[in-house]
C-alpha cells in the first residue's frame, strides 16, 4: 500500500499562493464552474458517495451535514470555515492555508452555493496571524475575478462574500458555538444546545461549519472524474487523510495518507522512527483531547473502525509520539496544565474537574497518592465526560482514562506510607 498520496495536497508547490492566475492555470475554480451547474443536493450526494467525514475531529458524515444545511428553510444562511486549529500537535490546516489558499476559498464558495448561503466566514486562530495577509489577498483576488460578490459567474441571485475573523488564542473557540460567540464579539464560551447551529448559529442564522481540510477536499472531489479517491483507503474508511506527526520522531511533518496504513507505517516509515532510536513511552492520536496507547498497538490500521476497536480515534489527525524520556504521569501533568488553562470556566464539571485533577496528578507524581485519590481521579473524569457543556470538558480526560487502564503501574499506591 502507498504510504503517501497526493489528492488533497495535489496543488502543493504547484503554484505561487499569492497569484490567482497561477491557480487558474492548474485548473483552479473549474470545480466551482461545475458546481453551479448542479443542485446543492447533487453536490452533497457526491461528497456522501466518497464517504467523507468531517476533518475537524467529530467525524460527522459531511454529505449528510450539507444536505441537512440545505434543507433548512431560510432566506439567509451562513457558512463558517473553522481554522481555529488549536489542538496541540495539529498543524495540517496551516499547511493548506500556506500552500493552497485558493482551493480553500473555492471550497468555501461551493459550500455557500450548495446550501444557498450569502456569506462565508473564516475564523482563524490568533497564532496564525501571519497568514492573514495571504488569505485576505486570496479573497480580494477572488472578488476581482468575479468568484465572489454579486451574480457570481453570471448567475443571477448567486451573491456570496467571504469575511476573515481572528480569534484571541482561546482553545475552546474550536468548538462551533464558542467560535460563533467570538465572531459576534462576545466571550468565546459554548452555547447550550438546542437550538443547534444548523438552525440558529451565527447571528441566529442557519449555519454550516466545516474545517479547513473538509472544505479543501470538496473541489478535488468534484473534479475527480475518474473517481480516484474511491480507490484509496478501505471499504469502511474511503480515501485519504491529512495527518500531523510530531513529538519525538525524526521527521515530524504533515503527510497525506490513504486510510488503512498502520501506525507503524506512519511512525517508523513516514516519520523515520524515534529520535536516537529510543523506546516509545506512549502515542496520542487526535490532539491533546485524544486517547493514548502504547507501542503494543503499532500494527493497528489507521481507519475509523480499526482505531475504534483499539479504543482510539482519528480526531484532528494528530499523531503525537512520546519517547521514554517522558513518563506517562509527566505527560498527563503537562496535558492537564493545558486544559486547566484553556477551560473557559463556564460550566462547573470542566472548571472544577480540571482543577482538582491537576492537583491529584501532582500527588501521583510525588507518589503521595492514596486509593481514595485514584477513585477521585476516576470519578471526576467520568463526571466531566458526561456532564460538561462542550467538547473540551467531555474529552479533556481521554488521555487520563486510557492511561489508568493501559499503564496501571504508573498509578500504583505505595502502601504503609504516611504523609
Amino acid at each position: 500500500m502507498l504510504k503517501t498520496v497526493k489528492f488533497i495536497t495535489a496543488n502543493f508547490d504547484k503554484y505561487d499562493p499569492h497569484f490567482i492566475d497561477q491557480y487558474e492555470e492548474i485548473g483552479g475554480f473549474n470545480a466551482l464552474k461545475r458546481a453551479v451547474k448542479m443542485d446543492g443536493e447533487e453536490i452533497a450526494s457526491e461528497i456522501a458517495l466518497c464517504g467523507v467525514k468531517g476533518r475537524g475531529g467529530a467525524a460527522y458524515d459531511m454529505g449528510r451535514k450539507w444536505s441537512q444545511a440545505k434543507a433548512v428553510d431560510s432566506p439567509k444562511k451562513v457558512v463558517i470555515c473553522n481554522a481555529d486549529e488549536g489542538e496541540p500537535c495539529t498543524f495540517k490546516d496551516r499547511s493548506i492555508i500556506t500552500k493552497d489558499p485558493f482551493r480553500l476559498i473555492e471550497g468555501l464558495i461551493i459550500a455557500g452555493y450548495a446550501i444557498n448561503a450569502q456569506n462565508g466566514y473564516i475564523y482563524m486562530r490568533e497564532e496564525y496571524t501571519h497568514l492573514r495577509p495571504l488569505l485576505l489577498n486570496a479573497i480580494e483576488q477572488a472578488k476581482q475575478k468575479g468568484y465572489l460578490g454579486k451574480n457570481i459567474l453570471g448567475i443571477k441571485g448567486f451573491n456570496y462574500d467571504i469575511h476573515l475573523y481572528s480569534g484571541a488564542g482561546a482553545y475552546v473557540c474550536g468548538e462551533g458555538t464558542a467560535l460563533i460567540e467570538s465572531i459576534e464579539g462576545k466571550a468565546g464560551r459554548p452555547r447550550m444546545k438546542p437550538p443547534f447551529i444548523k438552525q440558529s448559529g451565527l447571528y441566529k442564522l442557519p449555519t454550516l461549519v466545516n474545517n479547513v481540510e473538509s472544505l479543501t477536499i470538496v473541489p478535488a472531489i468534484l473534479m475527480d472524474k475518474e473517481k480516484k479517491y474511491l480507490k484509496y483507503g478501505t471499504e469502511g474508511s474511503i480515501g485519504t487523510k491529512l495527518i500531523s506527526v510530531g513529538g519525538n520522531v525524526k521527521k515530524p511533518g504533515v503527510y497525506e495518507i490513504p486510510f488503512g496504513i498502520t501506525l507503524r507505517d506512519i511512525i517508523y516509515g513516514l516519520a523515520g522512527g524515534i529520535v536516537e532510536d529510543r523506546k516509545i513511552s506512549l502515542i496520542q492520536l487526535g490532539g491533546a483531547s485524544g486517547k493514548i496507547t502504547s507501542s503494543d498497538f503499532l500494527d493497528t490500521k489507521y481507519t475509523y473502525d480499526d482505531l475504534k476497536t483499539a479504543n482510539l480515534t482519528v480526531g484532528s489527525g494528530a499523531v503525537l509520539v512520546i519517547d521514554e524520556r517522558t513518563s506517562v504521569i509527566d505527560f498527563l501533568r503537562y496535558t492537564q496544565n493545558f486544559f486547566s488553562h484553556e477551560s473557559c470556566g463556564q460550566c462547573t464539571p470542566c472548571r472544577e474537574g480540571n482543577r482538582h485533577i491537576r492537583m491529584l496528578l501532582e500527588r501521583v507524581k510525588r507518589k503521595q497518592h492514596t486509593y481514595k485519590d485514584l477513585d477521585s481521579l476516576t470519578k471526576f473524569a467520568d463526571i466531566m465526560c458526561s456532564a460538561s457543556l462542550c467538547g473540551l470538558g467531555e474529552t479533556a480526560q481521554n488521555a487520563l482514562i486510557c492511561a489508568m487502564k493501559l499503564f496501571p503501574k504508573e498509578f500504583e499506591v505505595i502502601e504503609g506510607r504516611t504523609f
